[in-house]
């Protein structure tokens, strides 16, 4: 019965961590697609080739790569550790104050772009401008949280004492 309960609880880190890193994905690529591709489509065919359009559904499927990337090199990563580590690195993530301080400016930004672009989403491709506009939104969340660390505003930092795990 002990065992089945390790398993459980593995199974609930892993689930855990394999989420973290799907947003953690699509935050990253959220932020990296919009300028690569202005970057790419501007370097290869001009301004001409640059579109609203083009360019929101590079950004959804941009976020959506990175989402699916992270959740598969988690899910990798944590299929060959040991239920210490992953504990242990489950432990750390749930205490960190830093990602959940860009997590919630990333929250907010989403959400608060989504709802600017919402109007403009009767009129157009509803399905590219809100989740384009998330992407964007997140991106914008990142760089606001980044600036308020870099500008003297930094989450606070927590001690974590060690947490025996039962092996």
């Amino acid at each position: 019965m002990a065992a089945q309960g390790d398993v459980l609880a593995r199974n609930a880190d892993v689930e855990v961590l394999v989420r973290r890193s799907m947003t953690k994905g699509y935050e990253l690529l959220s932020l990296l697609t919009p300028p690569a591709y202005t970057a790419c489509v501007l370097a290869r065919k001009g301004r001409g080739h640059l579109t609203v359009n083009r360019f929101l559904r590079a950004t959804w499927i941009g976020g959506a790569t990175g989402c699916v990337g992270g959740g598969a090199f988690e899910y990798v990563r944590s299929a060959y550790a040991d239920e210490v580590t992953i504990r242990r690195r489950r432990l750390l993530d749930a205490y960190d104050v830093h990602d959940a301080h860009l997590v919630h400016h990333a929250h907010h930004g989403k959400s608060s772009v989504s709802r600017l672009f919402l109007p403009i989403a009767f009129t157009y491709n509803p399905f590219k401008v809100i989740l384009g506009g998330a992407g964007i939104g997140t991106a914008l969340g990142l760089v606001t949280h980044h600036a308020r660390t870099l500008t003297g505003d930094p989450a606070p930092k927590i001690q974590i004492t060690e947490i025996p795990v039962p092996s």
